[in-house]
């Protein structure tokens, strides 16, 4: 069986309930695909997977790779390079995050408007793919039309989301009150330790993208807190419905 993708759909942490839904599918585990790193997280699956979502032909991986596994740039990315060259035209992304937002609560959806980016290197360092310019624009990395689409559909379906600007570290250690803070005061909503690399190089392809954070913890200005890798897992879990809901619906409307 083959199938033609157009769209993509990374799943992170907690999040692989969509790819339960993938129908006629075919998988690929990462240890089998030459050149490609294999994610050691707990919760991230490791494969490749072709199929249907819904009457959509779609690529999907379950499982992503980080900088702080030990990883560089162009091995955290690598997957997005095999997007383009495979005809990806749209990526939607998925992560579990701390929310630095005192409107959020755990389990609130928030649709990606912008990032910040703190990794130490940069997944475009080094000699220019001619996939993209040597110094490419970022004014609207994050798709406005993608994102009044969500809107609509969580509108319709009842379900509550938030907007807020992303926050890309390096990890693997969460974040210290002060850290929360200066994240915040600096204009993040959310923080996390993925998602921004592969959507610099998702946007330097041309591929046009849609991300969406679960708030999996809070850590807000007056009120520390402390969480472990197996709360955030928690928490994600049960708000993947949701986030599963308006995807799926983006997906079978593109």
């Amino acid at each position: 069986m083959t199938t033609s993708p157009k769209t993509a759909i990374i799943l992170g942490t907690g999040l692989g309930q969509l790819a339960s839904e993938i129908t006629d599918s075919y998988e690929f585990p990462y240890s089998e695909i030459p050149n490609f790193p294999v994610s050691t997280v707990e919760g991230h699956a490791g494969k490749l997977i072709f199929g249907k979502l819904g009457n959509v032909d779609i690529m999907a991986m379950e499982g992503r790779f980080h900088y702080y596994e030990g990883y560089n740039m162009k091995e955290v990315t690598f997957p997005i390079r095999i997007m383009y060259e495979l005809g990806i035209k749209t990526l939607f992304v998925s992560n579990a995050s701390g929310g630095m937002n005192p409107e959020f609560k755990i389990g609130d959806l928030m649709i990606i408007t912008d990032h910040i980016n703190f990794f130490p290197e940069h997944p475009l360092r080094g000699k220019n793919f001619p996939t993209g310019p040597r110094f490419p624009d970022m004014h609207e990395t994050y798709d406005k039309k993608l994102i009044a689409e969500a809107d609509a559909i969580a509108a319709e379906k009842g379900i509550r989301v938030v907007h807020g600007v992303y926050v890309g570290v390096q990890g693997p250690t969460f974040e210290t009150p002060a850290e929360y803070k200066m994240y915040h005061r600096l204009g993040g909503d959310a923080v996390g330790m993925s998602t921004v690399p592969e959507v610099i190089v998702a946007h330097h392809c041309g591929i046009k993208t849609f991300g969406i954070s679960i708030i999996t913890d809070l850590g807000l200005e007056d009120t520390p807190v402390e969480v472990s890798h197996e709360e955030v897992q928690i928490a994600a879990n049960k708000a993947q419905p949701l986030m599963t809901e308006i995807m799926r619906e983006m997906i079978n409307r593109a």
